[in-house]
């Protein structure tokens, strides 16, 4: 299973950025999908997380800025990120969950300049 991230890039604040994830390399539809992102110095944090189902969950950081969305048919996750602050600064990572086991896109980097 591969998981294509893309979307990152240098914004300034207050500005919007969209990111997107496609999973590849499996027949069936992911569980869980979403986003973790890391600063430097600091772990991984979640950030959105959505279901099948579409059940969303998000950190208390980015809610009511942050929206995650799929597409079930292609396996893939998106993150509409508005209102970005220089805090929400660091390398985002995509996840997929299909059965037990959680695959991991390479991360994209999202700079929010003050």
């Amino acid at each position: 299973v591969q998981l294509q991230a893309c979307g990152g890039g240098l914004v300034q604040a207050g500005g919007s950025l969209t990111l997107s994830c496609a999973a590849s390399g499996i027949i069936g539809r992911a569980n869980a999908m979403g986003w973790y992102r890391q600063a430097p110095g600091t772990q991984r944090d979640l950030v959105a997380a959505i279901s099948t189902g579409g059940r969303t969950n998000y950190a208390d950081s980015v809610k009511g800025r942050f929206t995650i969305s799929r597409d079930n048919a292609k396996n893939t996750v998106y993150l509409q990120m508005n209102s970005l602050k220089p805090e929400d600064t660091a390398v985002y990572y995509c996840y997929a969950t299909f059965g037990r086991f959680d695959y991991w896109g390479q991360g994209t980097l999202v700079t929010v300049s003050s």
